[in-house]
């Protein structure tokens, strides 16, 4: 996943506008989304105030998404394993479960195009 990919993900799992978090940078929201789009070249400065505006820091944004190998030596293995595993399956979660919310809003807009157009079949067959 690209940078700017991780920071719309990142927004939209937050429940955040990108009015909100252009605001948060005092960036324009056009600025904002030029960003996110990947237009814009982000210096390291913003993507620390980006990560700040998402409650988090810019190591957890930058590795989010990333597919992590961790090998540890000690007794404790087990459990810090475990740990890196679950926090990467909690953002997949996270992931998957904003692609099922976008892909259920877009199926209910298809849905009222659909009836929106069988309306004016139907008001052009009177």
């Amino acid at each position: 996943m690209k940078v700017h990919e991780k920071i719309r993900f990142m927004r939209q799992l937050k429940g955040l506008s990108q009015e909100n978090v252009a605001d948060k940078l005092a960036l324009s929201v056009n600025g904002y989304a030029d960003i996110e789009r990947g237009k814009t070249d982000v210096q390291v400065s913003r993507l620390e105030q980006i990560a700040e505006a998402f409650d988090m820091d810019l190591i957890e944004l930058l590795s989010f998404g990333e597919k992590n190998v961790a090998c540890q030596i000690g007794n404790n293995n087990h459990n810090n394993w475990q740990n890196t595993y679950a926090k990467e399956s909690d953002f997949e979660l996270q992931k998957l479960q904003l692609i099922v919310e976008q892909q259920g809003k877009e199926i209910a807009y298809l849905k009222e195009i659909i009836d929106l157009m069988k309306k004016a079949a139907e008001s052009t067959a009177d």
